[in-house]
């Protein structure tokens, strides 16, 4: 099943696919820059620089911006400019926290709903993140694993809830690839994936829910730990 062909739900915006408006696809390309590291914390960015850049309008930059910003990876303030969100440690285990509340508290649900299609929809994800990390396309892996997790948490039907839960996704990966330590194992990062692909398959609330608590704690080489509410050096 191609990626293309999921639903339109949470988890697919997250997915590779044609955008219609400039503006989304100056949104991706400064998205994929900011999570990367390529546009640094708290550097600025104006709007003439951008559309010069990228050969746009300063209405498809401004529009681009404000997509950035209400997932948080700008900060739009009036009469100051534009500056790229920081990326603290602080911040960091806060989300972690709410991440591993809003993503283990409904396991139950989870596992209720899940069905054969769920099961294929995270084995093509799984080996999505496989063909990224063989590509050594560490912005993709990280979107089709924050793919992953907003796909399996669909299943629970909280809609209200996803958009959270996907806020927490990028910050977290953002902050792991911004201070991990050295190189970084991109297909060890997609094989996490596999023994969750199985306890979903086996419907195993139990083992799931020991399983992503652990892969969520974890997910950051140096940083917040969050068992511990501290972070580690």
């Amino acid at each position: 099943m191609a990626l293309e062909s999921f639903d339109n739900v949470g988890y697919a915006s997250l997915l590779p696919k044609q955008p219609k408006r400039r503006s989304s696809v100056l949104f991706e390309k400064l998205q994929r820059e900011i999570v990367l590291g390529a546009l640094s914390p708290k550097q600025v960015l104006t709007e003439m620089e951008l559309a010069g850049r990228f050969g746009c309008s300063q209405g498809t930059v401004r529009e681009a911006l404000m997509q950035l910003n209400e997932v948080g990876l700008v900060e739009r303030q009036p009469n100051n400019g534009t500056f790229v969100s920081p990326c603290e440690s602080k911040d960091a285990q806060a989300l972690l926290h709410i991440r591993s509340e809003i993503e283990c508290r409904f396991l139950d649900r989870v596992i209720a709903n899940a069905d054969e299609r769920l099961d294929r929809d995270l084995h093509d994800l799984l080996n999505a993140m496989r063909n990224a990390a063989r590509d050594n396309d560490e912005y993709m892996l990280s979107v089709c694993d924050r793919a992953f997790h907003l796909r399996l948490f669909q299943v629970a039907d909280l809609p209200l809830v996803s958009p959270m839960l996907a806020r927490c996704l990028i910050h977290n990966h953002r902050f792991k690839i911004l201070n991990s330590s050295g190189s970084r194992d991109l297909d060890a990062t997609a094989e996490r994936h596999l023994p969750i692909v199985r306890a979903v398959q086996e419907r195993d609330a139990d083992h799931l829910d020991q399983l992503l608590s652990h892969h969520i704690a974890t997910i950051v080489d140096i940083g917040p730990v969050i068992t511990s509410g501290s972070s580690s050096a």
